[in-house]
């Protein structure tokens, strides 16, 4: 703890203690409280702070000798805890009076604090994160040059006997959050070892597997030790994940081992005989070789820890468990919470509607506010009406009710007569005009908003726009459009600082009008003409004003005030507040809206009172100014707000000599929100000393439709005391009042707001629906009705007839008055005396699952813990997001760049636990964003709607997230329980499963034979074509400048085959096999005919990248061994390769066996072919990486070779004189037939283009099809992807080069995986005009069993596309829906099936036929069915079944193999070519693949289209499972600091549209996400990577 104490030690020196502090001179400690102030708000970055505060205190402190200046930073965080000097009184007084007093009554801290203390023990996982991540500029500048960047804590003090390089986890923050993990995994029931690579408290890093845990678990006993782990690790429905460093370690005991962690046990996932475990809540389990990588390595168990400990917090049981509710057949109904019976329910009477007192009758009251000016101005002209104060508090200029007088009747001339376009005047009276004026101008504004009056137009006062992209200024230009504003008034200084367009003209604002600007305080303002007068009215029914509010959506509507309500508000407020003729009065709110202009604006000028008005800039300087101005003005009324009276608490301790004894009334304008009350009580007891008196406090409530709606009346006017409330936060939570006494942790003190305002009725109404009056003990909305409230929402006629015109109604349905009420969107009751309480407003609630909590309150609780710490006070966002049928909360904090990972991450789980305790709800997520970066609202405090946007937007950026699905999100469907299946005897009655066809069908017949049909061999084809056509050319390779690289004919093919057939003779006996490592060429091909001359067999296996040995190399490895290859053939590059010094860092290269390069072969001809005996023996092996990671090798028979080419040569047309146009990987599948065998066989030209040639030229491909003209062309879905992302742009220049795809009739795609509708689409849009006709694009369809079953070919029916419904699609069901349909899926079918090919749909379990549009799994029989895996294992019988199996019952003669793939087979109306209904086959995606997760089926496929379509910058996603927890990974196209944002959304769409919860979310760099090449995503090799801790991910983010 070395550097703890140090920090402490330099916080003392730089906080200047009590002692110090008293000689510092007044000026700097007022400075220094200004810092604060500016700091806490949020207003100057902390590098800023420590700089400046650097500069006040150097004159006063000590260097300390020897330690780094850059060290001394003021670390508050020890400040006011650890350095609490002996004898010092005053930092206790100090303390008591921090920042926190505005947030919370003492209680409330308390509270927190004791509902903390009972989760002391649980622990969450930290997310990690990369180093880059964290880095704000301010981290910098506070680290020390010999750190490691690994470090990240406080002090940043490297830690003594810590090698920095030796921690594992380089990239990824600090040591400290290891240990810390290690702590509680020690704790932890079910991973004795998950710890192994923990770094251990001893101070070195400790990577060697904890191995005493597996003393007595010999390599035998895995399995059993596994079953036991299994069985004793049930926790409620979450079963523990198997014990991952355990296991990988005992494999790597065993002898065998490469290949035990190479070929990842071939098992599929649909046996469950060995390798597939089931866990007990019927999640499958896979366990052997996947857990280790390739090389054996063990897993390590770092992020398997965090895992682990996830799982633990998850599995304690955190809500009552639900109700059973039902699953209709199709629907996933979602749990519709019922409400608690024991709730509380309202149990008083009906409330009945509350008077205020009557409005007085005034004598010579003006019938008008113009008319009151008019007699000021007139009568009393040198009487000052408001002073405006400049930033260093000193008065700048007063303006006399005289001066108001004559300037705005200038204005009012100015406007009405000398404005004009085209000879019309520009503004006629009723016509709105916008006030844009800052906020230290109150005299500007006053002018101008008289100047209006008197003209007759409308104000509309708005904030001054900043910059082109404010917070809500866009909305704000709405409002201007709306309401027709052509003209906008500002002055002089504040338009020169607006930003200007290239013209010099003000720019035009993102969503505003176009407006004319004029300058009220320029040259243009003339005297009117000796006759000219206003016109002084009586307050008519006309719109006086229009004062604009942001809603709860962030939309702005303006509310109009008509000029009898204005005149009735002023009434009503001098009744209230007893204004006197001639009182002074400060103001510290906002002129332009609200309390500010009420008092501030337009009551003053009623009741000729002196406004001194102090701006917001002037109280960041000093917050004490407004307290100096009531002293030095003798003020006798101050209007503020909580926020000023607790920065003057901060202040508060330099001034001795002011004396507040003059104020008779303190209206603090927020006293509705629950943490006024502890301002108020803090400032009363400090200042009661400086003779405030208690009863001058006076809260208020008001909204901007209703305009004051009660106020606490001053003492003189004989009104009942003050009332306080402390009520159960569970009971408002169900909008019921209950006093609460016992239960100190979950309570609200609320003051009154005083009494209903004179001549206003007031009621409270249920909040939703009907407007019912609420019961005496129920808190609703407040309506108020009386001639002082806003009119309407300027052109909203419909919102404004629900809010300004609402007629409660009684219990019976009864109205209760006739007059129209306007709802004030403030929640409270009436309390005891007819006192009014508010306990929320309608903008901050948050309904979630039927209970309202206010955002407000769940603020206060978030500032309860230890805020100062970690986040700015005042910076805090509460707001709640539609996650999946209900409200869920999210809360937004700006962290300081001071705090450390860890203690925000403490920091961050304490809030979570703190609101779930106090407020019984959970935080869906909470996020931390760097100091200064949430939208500022015009005065301060935050733009909540705006944060709110940039949250869902993915615009927030935070610097740390913590989401808590699995605590919030309690309204999940019923995980599915799988039903009985029918039995076989009542489904079978002739062909008709319960009156539908069985789903089965085939290709055309292949009956009869053609001229080479005779061949069974493809090696006598080829000596056939030698002879009888020698010069005819079968293949054309191109390079990357689209030239010919090389080209072979038939008698060329042949001679070079003969060349190595001669070379392996003498070395190699028949049936050996030669494994054949080339890059795309003719070579492989020369060499895979040589082969076959020779007898052997041939396995051609992809040449590693010479870039990327270490990943692609141990795969050429691994294949050669599997395949038990005797000798490799190569080219000499490739030879020197396999055994150079960087091969060896990745393979044991003496283990190759014989490499021969065929290069320079010697010319001479093999003794004899070797002739096989049956054409059942085997030709070739055919090795393919599945994307579950398993690599399984199939065997190919001379026979089934031979069937493939004629399958292909039918449905294609292939013929001698046709050339097709291949971009495929010749290694495998139908690739491999394409490349290798069919021009072979069918005798057309192949025009070869390796794919890795179009990363350096793009348009390759398509270029060869224009320019040879080709009509057939097979493609892979990487080209495809290549070619519109790398060409998307560049088709006008693809034209211009005369690149001419009409002559394509059909473009294949080779794939083994559902159709990719989306980019088929798109290619096909993308080069419609390059003439490629939109019918020829489509796709085939083959897999391990059978490499080609289905391909689109020459002629029949276009492929036909259907949209099925995703959820019933989990259920294992088709159903088909309508296009657009909400959760519908598209599936495109996957081309026509091959000549000779039948297939089935089969019921994976009961291997039963299914009927037609039934989901099954695809079974095929045909000729070029492989004819088995070829495995190391000899484990056939395992997979005996893939390759040869029966149905159940119908026909159970026939041998079938199972493709491991789901689809289903659909009848259409089209015809095929032999004039038969025909028959689509839709594949839905590989059964290995899916996952099962909560009873039901997912494609991983349709989760990741979901998250890629969340947010732009997610270039990729894959998603596999791990211990029942889903995992996200996706790739940040983009800048990291968005890493972050995709958490939250990734997490949303998942569980709005797969009703799943994301148990981590990784975002990883592009390119991370592995792809084998077809373009298919191996997320088995990502999730082993995952698990080894090898992606280097930017952020990880677990879920809780």
């Amino acid at each position: 703890m070395a550097e703890r104490t140090s920090t402490g030690l330099l916080s003392m020196m730089l906080e200047p203690t009590p002692a110090v502090a008293m000689t510092l001179p007044a000026e700097v400690r007022e400075k220094l409280a200004e810092l604060e102030l500016e700091l806490s708000e949020g207003d100057i970055t902390q590098k800023g702070y420590e700089k400046k505060r650097g500069k006040l205190l150097a004159p006063y402190i000590p260097q300390i000798q020897g330690v780094d200046p850059s060290l001394q930073i003021d670390n508050r965080i020890q400040a006011s805890s650890q350095v609490v000097l002996p004898g010092t009184k005053h930092n206790k007084s100090r303390a008591a009076n921090t920042r926190d007093e505005r947030f919370r009554s003492d209680l409330h801290t308390e509270a927190v604090q004791a509902a903390l203390a009972k989760y002391k023990e649980r622990k969450m996982p930290m997310p990690s994160k990369r180093r880059s991540v964290l880095v704000q500029s301010s981290v910098e500048a506070c680290t020390p040059p010999d750190t490691s960047s690994a470090s990240e804590d406080e002090g940043s003090l490297r830690r003594q006997g810590r090698l920095a390089t030796s921690t594992p986890y380089q990239g990824h923050g600090h040591p400290a959050v290891e240990h810390w993990f290690n702590r509680v995994i020690q704790g932890s029931s079910t991973s004795s070892s998950a710890s192994s690579t923990s770094s251990h408290p001893g101070g070195r890093s400790v990577t060697t597997t904890n191995t005493t845990a597996h003393a007595a678990l010999n390599a035998n006993a895995t399995a059993t030790a596994l079953a036991d782990l299994m069985a004793h690790t049930q926790l409620d429905n979450h079963s523990a994940p198997p014990d991952v460093t355990g296991l990988s370690e005992r494999s790597s005991l065993h002898a065998e081992r490469p290949q035990v962690a190479s070929v990842r046990g071939v098992s599929r996932g649909y046996n469950h005989q060995t390798s597939v475990m089931e866990t007990a809540d019927g999640s499958e389990w896979r366990g052997g070789g996947s857990l280790c990588l390739m090389d054996g390595v063990p897993v390590n168990s770092r992020v398997s820890s965090k895992i682990q400990q996830l799982l633990n917090t998850l599995k304690r049981p955190k809500r009552p468990p639900l109700r059973e509710f039902f699953v209709d057949d199709f629907e996933e109904l979602l749990d519709v919470q019922q409400p608690d019976p024991n709730q509380p329910k309202p149990e008083g009477q009906q409330m009945s509607p509350l008077e205020g007192e009557p409005l007085g009758v005034v004598t010579n009251w003006p019938p008008s506010l113009p008319a009151a000016l008019q007699r000021w101005g007139t009568t009393q002209p040198k009487s000052p009406c408001l002073t405006a104060l400049d930033n260093a508090g000193k008065p700048v200029y007063t303006l006399t009710y005289g001066k108001l007088w004559t300037r705005s009747q200038k204005l009012a001339y100015t406007l009405l007569n000398k404005l004009s376009t085209r000879n019309e005047p520009l503004l006629m009276p009723g016509d709105r005009v916008a006030l844009v004026f800052p906020n230290n101008d109150p005299v500007m504004f006053m002018v101008a908003f008289y100047g209006c009056l008197l003209a007759e137009l409308v104000p509309v006062p708005i904030e001054v726009p900043l910059t082109r992209k404010d917070a809500g200024s866009q909305q704000i230009g709405f409002l201007l459009g709306s309401c027709g504003v052509t003209l906008a008034l500002t002055t002089d200084a504040c338009q020169k600082g607006l930003p200007k367009a290239q013209t010099g003209e003000v720019a035009t604002f993102k969503g505003w009008p176009r407006l004319l600007w004029f300058v009220t305080d320029g040259k243009h303002v003339v005297k009117p003409p000796k006759d000219w007068h206003p016109p002084i009215r009586e307050a008519s029914n006309d719109i006086a004003y229009i004062e604009y509010k942001t809603s709860k959506e962030g939309s702005t509507m303006g509310i109009t005030v008509s000029h009898s309500a204005m005149l009735a508000h002023c009434h009503s407020l001098t009744q209230a507040c007893s204004y006197t003729e001639g009182e002074t009065i400060t103001n510290v709110l906002d002129f332009k809206r609200e309390a500010g202009l009420w008092h501030g604006v337009l009551t003053s000028v009623m009741n000729r009172m002196h406004v001194i008005s102090i701006p917001y800039s002037l109280m960041k300087v000093n917050p004490l100014s407004w307290i100096q101005k009531v002293h030095s003005y003798k003020a006798r009324v101050a209007v503020v707000k909580s926020r000023d009276m607790h920065w003057s608490l901060l202040a508060q301790r330099d001034q001795r000599d002011i004396s507040l004894s003059s104020l008779r009334m303190l209206i603090v304008a927020d006293g509705a929100n629950p943490w006024s009350i502890s301002s108020c009580d803090a400032f009363l007891n400090v200042f009661q000393a400086r003779g405030l008196r208690p009863e001058v406090i006076c809260p208020c409530a008001s909204s901007s439709e209703a305009m004051t709606v009660a106020i606490r009346r001053p003492p003189e006017a004989g009104v009942p005391p003050p009332g306080k409330a402390v009520l159960s936060m569970s009971g408002l939570s169900h909008s019921v009042i209950r006093v609460d006494t016992e239960e100190k942790l979950s309570v609200l003190t609320v003051q009154d707001v005083g009494q209903v305002m004179p001549g206003a009725l007031v009621c409270v109404v249920r909040v939703e629906g009907t407007p019912y009056l609420c019961q005496t003990d129920e808190v609703g909305e407040i309506c108020v009705s009386s001639g002082s409230t806003g009119v309407a929402y300027y052109g909203l006629p419909g919102m404004t007839k629900n809010v300004f015109e609402t007629i409660p109604v009684t219990s019976s349905g009864l109205p209760i008055s006739d007059r129209p009420f306007t709802r004030t969107s403030l929640l409270g009751f009436v309390g005891p005396d007819s006192l009014v309480f508010i306990v929320g407003k309608m903008d901050g609630l948050m309904v979630v699952s039927g209970r309202r909590h206010n955002a407000d309150d769940v603020v206060a609780t978030a500032l309860a813990v230890e805020p100062m710490k970690f986040v700015y006070r005042g910076r805090i966002a509460v707001f709640s997001v539609s996650v999946l049928h209900d409200e869920r909360i999210v809360v937004v904090a700006e962290q300081r760049p001071d705090a450390s990972e860890e203690d925000s991450f403490q920091w961050m789980s304490r809030v979570l636990q703190a609101i779930d305790s106090i407020h019984q709800v959970g935080v869906y997520c909470l996020a931390l964003v760097p100091a200064n970066t949430l939208p500022k609202a015009p005065l301060g405090g935050i733009h909540i709607s705006e944060t709110k946007q940039r949250f869902l937007e993915g615009a927030l950026h935070p610097c740390n997230v913590l989401m808590c699905p699995h605590t919030c999100v309690t309204n999940l469907p019923k995980p599915r329980q799988k039903q009985p299946e029918v039995g076989p005897a009542s489904m079978i009655v002739g062909n008709l499963v319960a009156g539908k066809r069985i789903a089965q069908a085939c290709g055309r017949d292949v009956a009869q034979l053609e001229d080479n049909d005779q061949f069974l061999y493809i090696q006598d084809v080829l000596q056939w074509r030698a002879q009888a056509t020698p010069d005819h050319p079968l293949f054309l390779v191109l390079n990357a400048k689209g030239t010919v690289a090389s080209t072979a004919s038939c008698l060329q093919l042949h001679k070079r085959a003969e060349r190595v057939a001669a070379a392996l003779m003498g070395r190699l006996n028949t049936g050996d096999h030669v494994a054949l490592v080339y890059p795309p060429g003719i070579d492989l091909i020369a060499t895979f005919y040589g082969c076959l001359y020779a007898g052997c067999v041939p396995v051609t296996v992809r040449p590693p990248h010479p870039q990327n040995l270490a990943t692609t190399l141990p795969t050429v490895k691994m294949i050669v061994e599997v395949s038990k290859s005797i000798c490799i053939l190569t080219t000499q590059a490739i030879m020197k390769l396999l055994k150079s010094k960087e091969a060896a860092a990745a393979v044991d290269i003496k283990s190759w066996p014989m490499v021969l390069d065929t290069d320079d072969l010697p010319r001479k001809k093999s003794p004899q072919m070797y002739k096989p005996p049956t054409p059942e023996m085997l030709a070739y092996l055919d090795f393919s990486v599945s994307t579950t990671g398993i690599l399984a090798g199939v065997k190919m028979s001379h026979a089934a070779t031979s069937a493939l080419c004629r399958s292909i040569k039918l449905q294609c047309e292939l013929y001698p004189s046709r050339q097709i146009a291949i971009c495929l990987d010749p290694y495998c599948g139908l690739g491999f037939a394409l490349w290798c065998l069919c021009s072979v066989y069918s005798g057309h030209q192949s025009i070869l283009v390796p794919p890795l040639e179009l990363e350096s030229n793009a348009s390759l491909w398509l270029a060869a099809v224009s320019q040879y003209k080709v009509r057939v062309t097979f493609c892979s879905y990487s080209v495809m992807e290549m070619c519109t992302k790398g060409l998307g742009s560049q088709t006008e220049a693809l034209r211009l080069r005369n690149v001419n795809l009409s002559c394509v009739r059909t473009c294949m795609v080779v794939a083994e995986e559902r159709p990719r509708i989306s980019l088929t689409q798109s290619f096909s849009k993308i080069f419609k005009d390059l003439g490629l006709s939109p019918r020829a694009v489509s796709t085939t369809f083959g897999c391990r069993v059978n490499v080609a079953i289905c391909l689109q070919g020459t002629a029949g029916p276009d492929p036909t596309t259907v949209y099925v419904d995703m959820r019933a699609l989990r259920h294992d069901r088709v159903r088909l829906v309508e296009r657009g349909s909400p959760h519908s899926l598209p599936l495109m079918e996957s081309g026509k099936i091959l000549p000779g090919v039948k297939v089935i749909i089969a019921n994976t379990e009961t291997k039963g036929p299914l009927g037609d549009s039934h989901l099954g799994e695809i079974w095929v029989s045909s000729p070029h069915n492989a004819t088995g895996y070829y495995t190391v294992y000899g484990e056939e019988a395992l997979h005996a079944d893939h390759f040869n199996t029966k149905l159940s019952f119908g026909d159970t003669q026939t041998v079938w193999a199972r493709t491991g793939y789901l689809g289903f087979l659909r009848r259409t109306e089209l015809t095929d070519a032999n004039g038969e209904r025909h028959d689509a086959l839709y594949v839905v995606g590989s059964l290995d693949e899916t996952l099962e997760l909560r009873g039901m089926r997912y494609h991983p496929i349709d989760i990741e289209t979901s998250v890629i379509r969340s947010h732009k910058s997610i270039a990729e996603c894959a998603v596999f499972t791990w211990t029942n927890l889903l995992v996200v990974v996706v790739e940040l196209e983009g800048s990291e600091q968005e890493a972050l944002d995709l958490v939250a959304l990734v997490t949303n769409v998942v569980l709005e549209e797969h009703y799943l919860i994301v148990g981590v979310v990784v975002v990883v760099d592009p390119g991370v996400i592995p792809i084998n090449s077809r373009g298919e995503k191996q997320r088995m090799h990502l999730r082993d990577g995952f698990l080894a801790d090898q992606l280097d991910p930017i952020y990880v983010a677990y879920n809780m």
